[in-house]
């Protein structure tokens, strides 16, 4: 199917419900089983026999880290909310303890599917060899390689731990993952428990040297059972078994904190210390020492899951070799723009010679740090702002920003210490930069700043002149190297303008009035979209073109979907890419027969946000109103998070966005699943020639960073009536 052929084709036939799940609650699917359901896509990619093997194997460790994460927050909090009785439902009726059973159910049998994908990969992988021992199958060579490794790079972290009363059962962080031990006392046969943590520090895979060239692999808590007698002297082993612990990782701050950097300090501390919400627990077992286990954690059997197999799925990332290229997807360059080139680096030129869209990953984010370091060593610049929701550890736009400072220009960074995960890294930026001379600022204590807004002002001539960036993505040099973004470039006034307005809202508290071309939530970003939904809705009812696309990660706004609804039956046709979570229904007669729903997850994770309205024209079509955006259609993004929604007006930049992005995203079938209305998707069946977009954008140029060649030859995807 080309894509022409994807958008002149009909619409599946639309099942009929009966009008209490067309108008009641379950006129919305389950937020928590909808993100489990991407998780079973995100498992399903490491059976995809277009992706190549270790790749694969890094799908398995991803969906294992997900679901690890959606335990320590999504569950811990339903969790909580059910023990205090709360019995408040969801926007689809359940309430948080009718949650917990389905998502439990659900989950098993996701970590059941994690075990079996993992065993037919270690089968594939032998073949190519590389092979996952166990200590019954070491020889002579490989104990005496063994000996030495532990002594010299693993004995000296360890902390062996009897559990007796004089040694009470130890706190295990979360994500701990430790192996526990039946010993006996070899002179009297005394018995003892013990605990050994693993710490994160030390690799979970050790590699054994081979003559053959290939790869051979001992698992850490095989080689801790080899050398029980070294940490225990006089024991030996009788039984054991592997356990990882997740906690409660959900942060709690209080809203009077004086010193708000102090108080997430602190919180960070209770975040280790959360009560576990989850205990995964080898199969097999010695009883006693599984009960002790169980008692000390202070869990249920019913938070108790045992697995038969490996324990830490998330840790066969380190698996994932790169020395065996020919086991990984094929090496990409991301572009340098060509404009940029012609101006020989100079960004500001480039972006004077008009508006820029960079697609990441196929254009090179560097272009987003070469901006910024570009700006702290220009005489001309005076001033530069930015926000930070997530970075990296040693992130070169933060060095830039404190370059910029020392050099004695005005910097002004917008650190979010809220960012899940990354406060504590957060923090450490944010001393960083005060060192440096920046003002840091952190936004409002009940709102997340999740809007990604760079400005640099530039003495030119007797003007100030403001570059603005704004993105749909992080200020993450490595996650953008796999995230799809957009990087939008102008130096636009009105939209400058409207930069520096969003960042006096957040570090004044007065909210901005005369935005020109953005809105923001929490004020007016739910309301621009849902009235131009319901324009595109009016525009049918006039038998007007009427379409509406749209791409984000998550869509569970009640107000948005209904809003989608009513413009389904009003005759609307509307398209969504919806990477992950999904609360609409499609495909339901009477509700939402005329919108279709898809799912991409393949090489890179999709994550740009994207909203296309046809304006009475029907889409593709110039005359469409563009919109990219750092939020998602959820109601934390569009009520609770300072976020934008930005028009783009440029002409290049919105045919690249409708013409190329959002089509090929559309007619995508290599990658992409169809949401079904019961919410369950179905796979497009593999073909070896299905249009995949990755492929398409690692192919070829963007329209707006085309120079001197220009865009003529750039590809636009075919139009329904070309």
């Amino acid at each position: 199917m080309t894509p022409a052929d994807f958008l002149k084709s009909p619409l599946p036939t639309p099942v009929e419900l009966p009008e209490a799940q067309r108008t009641g609650p379950k006129r919305f699917g389950n937020r928590e089983l909808s993100w489990l359901g991407f998780n079973w896509r995100v498992l399903e990619e490491a059976s995809n026999p277009a992706v190549p093997l270790l790749e694969r194997v890094r799908f398995v460790s991803i969906s294992a880290t997900n679901l690890d994460e959606f335990y320590t927050v999504r569950v811990a909090g339903l969790r909580e909310l059910a023990n205090k009785g709360n019995t408040s439902p969801a926007a689809d009726g359940l309430t948080p303890a009718e949650q917990l059973v389905l998502i439990n159910k659900d989950a098993r049998k996701l970590l059941q599917s994690q075990q079996t994908v993992w065993n037919q990969l270690k089968l594939e992988m032998e073949k190519e060899g590389i092979t996952i021992l166990t200590r019954a199958k070491l020889n002579k060579a490989d104990k005496a390689h063994l000996r030495d490794h532990f002594m010299n790079r693993v004995f000296a972290v360890l902390s062996p731990l009897a559990i007796d009363p004089a040694h009470p059962f130890p706190f295990i962080p979360n994500t701990g993952f430790c192996l526990a031990l039946q010993l006996e006392r070899e002179r009297d046969g005394a018995p003892l428990q013990a605990l050994l943590p693993i710490p994160h520090q030390v690799e979970r895979f050790i590699a054994l040297p081979s003559k053959s060239g290939k790869r051979r692999f001992l698992p850490m808590e095989e080689l801790l059972l080899i050398h029980v007698g070294q940490l225990f002297p006089g024991y030996k082993a009788t039984g054991s078994c592997t356990f990882r612990v997740l906690r409660d990782s959900d942060l709690e701050v209080e809203e009077e904190a004086e010193d708000l950097v102090r108080e997430f300090e602190v919180a960070l501390k209770r975040r280790r210390r959360g009560e576990v919400v989850r205990l995964k627990i080898s199969s097999g077992a010695p009883e006693e020492l599984r009960q002790v286990i169980i008692d000390e954690l202070m869990i249920t059997e019913a938070e108790v899951v045992e697995i038969r197999g490996l324990i830490g799925v998330s840790d066969l990332s380190e698996l994932v070799l790169d020395d065996r290229r020919d086991l990984l997807w094929r090496k990409f360059t991301p572009r340098v723009p060509e404009r940029v080139q012609d101006h020989e680096g100079d960004m500001f030129a480039a972006i004077r010679q008009k508006d820029m869209l960079l697609h990441h990953p196929y254009e090179s984010f560097d272009m987003v740090v070469r901006f910024l370091q570009q700006a702290a060593r220009d005489p001309d610049v005076v001033a530069i702002k930015q926000t930070l929701y997530r970075t990296s550890e040693n992130s070169p736009i933060v060095s830039a920003l404190c370059e910029a400072a020392e050099d004695g220009k005005s910097v002004t960074a917008l650190v979010e210490l809220k960012a899940r995960f990354d406060e504590a890294a957060n923090i450490r930026q944010s001393r960083r930069l005060e060192r440096a001379g920046a003002h840091v600022i952190y936004g409002f204590i009940n709102y997340k700043t999740h809007a990604k807004i760079s400005t640099v002002v530039r003495r030119e001539g007797d003007q100030l002149v403001t570059y603005t960036h704004y993105g749909t993505g992080n200020y993450h040099p490595i996650t953008a190297k796999v995230y799809t973004d957009l990087s939008f470039f102008t130096c636009d006034p009105a939209l400058g303008r409207d930069a520096t307005k969003v960042f006096n809202y957040v570090g004044g508290y007065a909210e901005p009035e005369g935005l020109e071309n953005l809105s923001i939530s929490p004020l007016t970003l739910k309301s621009t979209l849902i009235d131009n939904i319901r324009r595109e809705a009016e525009f049918a009812r006039q038998g007007k073109p009427a379409e509406i696309w749209s791409k984000a990660n998550s869509l569970i706004e009640p107000d948005v979907i209904d809003a989608l609804y009513e413009a389904s039956q009003a005759g609307v046709k509307i398209n969504l890419v919806i990477r992950g979570i999904c609360g609409l229904r499609p495909g339901i007669k009477g509700l939402s027969e005329n919108i279709r729903v898809k799912s991409i997850v393949g090489r890179f994770l999709e994550h740009s946000r994207i909203a296309c309205f046809g304006n009475g024209a029907g889409l593709p079509s110039q005359n469409a109103r563009v919109y990219i955006s750092s939020a998602d259609w959820m109601g934390r993004n569009l009520n609770r998070r300072i976020e934008t929604l930005v028009e783009i007006r440029n002409p290049t930049v919105k045919a690249q966005i409708v013409d190329q992005v959002m089509t090929a995203n559309l007619a995508d079938q290599a990658q992409s699943w169809v949401m079904n209305p019961d919410n369950s998707y179905t796979r497009h069946p593999f073909e070896e020639n299905a249009f995949n977009c990755h492929r398409f954008f690692m192919e070829n140029p963007s329209l707006s960073g085309r120079g001197t060649a220009g865009a003529q030859d750039v590809p636009k995807l075919a139009r329904p009536n070309d």
